[in-house]
C-alpha cells in the first residue's frame, strides 16, 4: 500500500508521548515508507506480532553491506565496520559466542561493585558542584561511558572522548562526513589499544578477547577493533538516553517515584517498564532474502524492512494502557533491546546500569526535582537514540 507522505523515523509528538500516527499504523498491515535520511522506500512494520515476525524470520538479514539495505546511521556501509550487529550468520554467530561470556549473568553480577562505586563517584561530585546542575553531563552521559571503559580495559580519562565521538555517529543530522570521521577517529583509537592489548593482555573484556582469541589466530585484529568499536557506541547512547528520560518520567510521576522508594524491589520491573515506554531507539532495519509474508502482506526479496520497536512497544493488544507509565506492569516482553538472534548482547548491563544509577540517584537525593519547567527542557528530536540535550535539576 502506498502513503507517500509517510515519512520514517516519525516524529515524536511529545516527551513523554511516542508519534501519533503509530496508532493508526498499528490497524494496518505493513505499508511503503520514505526513510528521511535517504529516501529509500521501505516497508514499515509497526504492530507488536508483525515486528516479532521480522525479528524472528531466518529470511530477513541484518547485512548492511546489502545495497539495500535501510540506512538510518551517516556511516558508510564498510564490512564489519560495526562488527556482528551488521552481519548475518555464520559470521555473526561465530564472533557473537566469543563475546557472549563477557555479558553472562554471572559476570555482569560480578560488575555490580564497580558499576556501584561509579555512580556514587558521580553522585558525590554532583552533590558538591554547583546548582542547578544538569543531570545530562553530570550523569547520563559518564555513567555509562565509564562503565563501559571500566569493562573494556579503557583508560577512565578518555571517556569524555567516547561522549563525543559516539555523539557525531548517531547524529541524524550530522550527515555522512560527520559520521565518517567520527568513526575514522573513534577506530584510530582502538586500534593503537588493541594492539596494546594484543602485546599486553590485561584481565578486562579486549584484554581477555586478545589473549584468547587474536593472540591463537581464531579473530583477526581488525575484527577486534570493530567489536570493542561497537561497544563503545551501543553501550553509551542508548544508556544515557534511558537514564535522562527515565529520571524526567519518574520526576513526573511522583507517586510512582514514591513507591520505589518506599520499596526498591520494584526498580527492576519498573527498569523494564521505562525501557518500553521510551524505546530510545524506534526501530532498525532489515533485508528480505526470500519472500515473506508479516501481517498479510508479502514483502519480496530483496525489500527493505523498517520494524518500528517503538510502536509495538505500544500496542494496547499486549501492553494494555500502553500510554500510561506503570511500574507495575509486567513489561518483560518488550522489543527496546530487539529480538532472536540479533537481540541486544549487553541488555542485562544496560538493565543493571540503570537499575543501580536511577535508585542510587533518588536515595541521595529525595528532594530532587526539575529546576525548569518540563516544556523547557529540550530533547534530542534530531537524534536517532532519543534522550534529552539537558536535564536541569535541584534538590
Amino acid at each position: 500500500m502506498l502513503d507517500d507522505d509517510l515519512v520514517y523515523p516519525l516524529p515524536r509528538i511529545a516527551p513523554m508521548l511516542p508519534p501519533a500516527r503509530y496508532v493508526g499504523l498499528r490497524e494496518e498491515p505493513p505499508r511503503l515508507a520514505t526513510l528521511g535520511t535517504s529516501g529509500q522506500r521501505v516497508w514499515l512494520v509497526s504492530r507488536y506480532d508483525d515486528v516479532r515476525t521480522v525479528l524472528m524470520s531466518r529470511h530477513m538479514s541484518s547485512d548492511h553491506t546489502n545495497p539495500a539495505y535501510p540506512r538510518l546511521l551517516p556511516v558508510p556501509p564498510i564490512p564489519g565496520i560495526m562488527s556482528f550487529l551488521r552481519m548475518d550468520d555464520p559470521d555473526h554467530g561465530k564472533l557473537r559466542r566469543m563475546i557472549s561470556p563477557e555479558f553472562s549473568p554471572r559476570r555482569i553480577h560480578e560488575l555490580r561493585p564497580a558499576i556501584s562505586a561509579t555512580v556514587e563517584g558521580l553522585l558525590d561530585k554532583l552533590e558538591s558542584g554547583p546548582r542547578p546542575a544538569d543531570l545530562v553531563s553530570a550523569m547520563s552521559l559518564p555513567m555509562p561511558s565509564l562503565v563501559i571503559c571500566q569493562l573494556l580495559g579503557v583508560p577512565f580519562e578518555d571517556h569524555d572522548f567516547f561522549q563525543r565521538i559516539s555523539g557525531d555517529i548517531v547524529s541524524a543530522v550530522g550527515g555522512p562526513e560527520r559520521g565518517a570521521a567520527a568513526m575514522e577517529e573513534l577506530a584510530e583509537y582502538v586500534d593503537k589499544l588493541v594492539r596494546h592489548k594484543v602485546q599486553n593482555p590485561t584481565d578486562d573484556l579486549l584484554g581477555r578477547l586478545a589473549r584468547e582469541y587474536v593472540n591463537s589466530g581464531r579473530l583477526s585484529h581488525d575484527e577486534l577493533v570493530s567489536m570493542a568499536r561497537l561497544l563503545i557506541i551501543a553501550g553509551h547512547e542508548t544508556v544515557a538516553g534511558a537514564f535522562s528520560l527515565s529520571v524526567f518520567a519518574l520526576l513526573e510521576h511522583p507517586a510512582q517515584l514514591a513507591e520505589l522508594r518506599e520499596d526498591p524491589g520494584l526498580w527492576r520491573s519498573a527498569v523494564d517498564e521505562l525501557l518500553r515506554f521510551f524505546t530510545v531507539i524506534q526501530g532498525d532495519g532489515r533485508v528480505a532474502t526470500e519472500d515473506v509474508e508479516v501481517g498479510g502482506v508479502r514483502i519480496a526479496k530483496g525489500d527493505a524492512v523498517m520494524y518500528g520497536a517503538l510502536s509495538a512497544n505500544h500496542d494496547e493488544r499486549v501492553f494494555p494502557g500502553a500510554g500510561r507509565l506503570d511500574i507495575h506492569r509486567d513489561a518483560r516482553r518488550h522489543f527496546a533491546f530487539g529480538l532472536g538472534v540479533h537481540q541486544c548482547i549487553g541488555q542485562a548491563l544496560a538493565r543493571v546500569e540503570l537499575e543501580i544509577s536511577l535508585s542510587a540517584l533518588f536515595q541521595r537525593f529525595p528532594a530532587l526535582r526539575l529546576a525548569v519547567d518540563p516544556a523547557e527542557v529540550p530533547f534530542r528530536h534530531d537524534m536517532l537514540v532519543y534522550g534529552a540535550y539537558r536535564l536541569p535539576v535541584d534538590w
